[in-house]
Formats: structure tokens, C-alpha cells, sequence
């Protein structure tokens, strides 16, 4: 497959294009850094933009089958300006396909399935600001017609693969408090050939 990973230089992200190039896949990353991507492999494009720029996105979905999308907040509003913009290309492009990292703060609450986690006291988090980015990239993709699916996980230390974990649809697996971001990125990756997921958030924990 074509694949466009955003967020490549990120900590998911470049396990991500690690799994994609170890499947032999052709990737192509969107960087406003590429010093920062040290990887020297035959299927890996490089294209030099920014996520907010118009023609950037256009250029990098050029001929892509699935994106993958690890952008993180970053204290910015970078998420949810990008991300009509990616829609956008994508439907001018005919690619249905779009898998992007969230938060487990956009989950439903088990305490009152009605909110979302960020917005109940089920979440201990005290800075909501992350979740409500990722809170209208939700929004976008739910009115958007693409086959969307949005990996949330809970906490994310570094640390290695279990290869063993919990996942389920629209709510953090009960008791789940964490998932490394090697698993995370993983299953993220392993979407690319599921629809059991699709138009659905999916929760990710241990």
C-alpha cells in the first residue's frame, strides 16, 4: 500500500513508519523537520511542509491508498486546523481511508455514558485543553464520509512491546491505566488491513 503517515516524528509515529516499512509498504511522511526522520529506506518518501499548509497536504496525498495520522496537540491548535484541510485531500483524492491517534479522554464515560470521558469524573486528568482538540477532530471525522477509525489510548509510557492488550469500541477497557506506545502503535498500524473499527473510536489499554 501507499501510505501517509502524519506525525512521523513523533514518539507513535515513528514506530508507526518502523512497522509500515518493516511490511515492505511504501510510506510517505509530511515533516517540517526531515533531519529528524533517520531512516534510509528505498519505500520511505520525505516531503518537506507543514500540516497547515494547504498545498502541503495536497502534495503529500498525492496517490496514497490509507493515512495514518499521530499528530499529537502539542499545546496548539495545530490538531484541529489540520485536520478539515486532510479531509479535504483525502475526498478530492478518493481516499476513503484515515486512522488517527486520539486520547482516552474522548471515550464515553462508564459513570455516565452520556459525556465524554474528559467531560465526566471518570477522567483524573485536570487539563481538558488536549481533549477538546482531539474532541472536534472526532466531530469532523463523524461528519466527514470517510472510513474512520480513531485509536485512543489511555496513558502512554515509553517501554516495550506486550503484544498483549485490551481494546474496545467506544470506551477504555475497564480498569485499563495505561498501554506503551510501541502496543499503541502497533495495533494503530494493524488497522490499515481491518474495518472491524471503522467509524468507530476504539479504546486501548492494558
Amino acid at each position: 500500500m501507499n501510505i501517509l503517515i502524519l506525525g512521523a516524528t513523533g514518539r507513535v509515529g515513528g514506530q508507526i513508519v518502523t512497522h509500515a516499512l518493516h511490511d515492505r509498504h511504501h510510506v510517505t511522511v509530511l515533516v517540517r523537520t526531515p533531519e529528524k526522520i533517520q531512516i534510509n529506506n528505498e519505500n520511505l518518501t520525505i516531503i518537506q511542509g507543514n500540516v497547515l499548509n494547504k498545498e502541503d497536504i495536497v502534495r503529500a496525498t498525492d496517490g496514497i491508498d490509507v493515512v495514518i495520522s499521530a499528530l499529537n496537540t502539542d499545546g496548539t491548535t495545530t490538531l484541529s486546523e489540520s485536520m478539515p484541510l486532510i479531509i479535504e485531500a483525502m475526498q478530492n483524492e478518493g481516499i476513503q481511508r484515515i486512522i488517527t491517534i486520539g486520547t482516552a479522554g474522548i471515550l464515553q464515560s462508564r459513570t455516565n455514558p452520556n459525556l465524554l470521558r474528559y467531560q465526566s469524573n471518570e477522567s483524573k486528568r485536570k487539563a481538558v485543553r488536549a481533549a477538546k482538540e482531539h474532541h472536534k477532530v472526532y466531530n469532523m471525522l463523524k461528519q466527514s464520509t470517510l472510513e474512520w477509525t480513531i485509536v485512543c489510548p489511555t496513558y502512554l509510557p515509553d517501554g516495550e512491546s506486550v503484544g498483549k492488550y485490551r481494546v474496545d469500541r467506544n470506551f477504555l477497557p475497564e480498569s485499563g491505566v495505561e498501554i506503551s506506545v510501541s502496543d499503541t502503535a502497533e495495533f494503530t498500524f494493524s488497522q490499515i488491513k481491518s474495518s472491524d473499527y471503522t467509524k468507530l473510536r476504539v479504546g486501548i489499554a492494558y
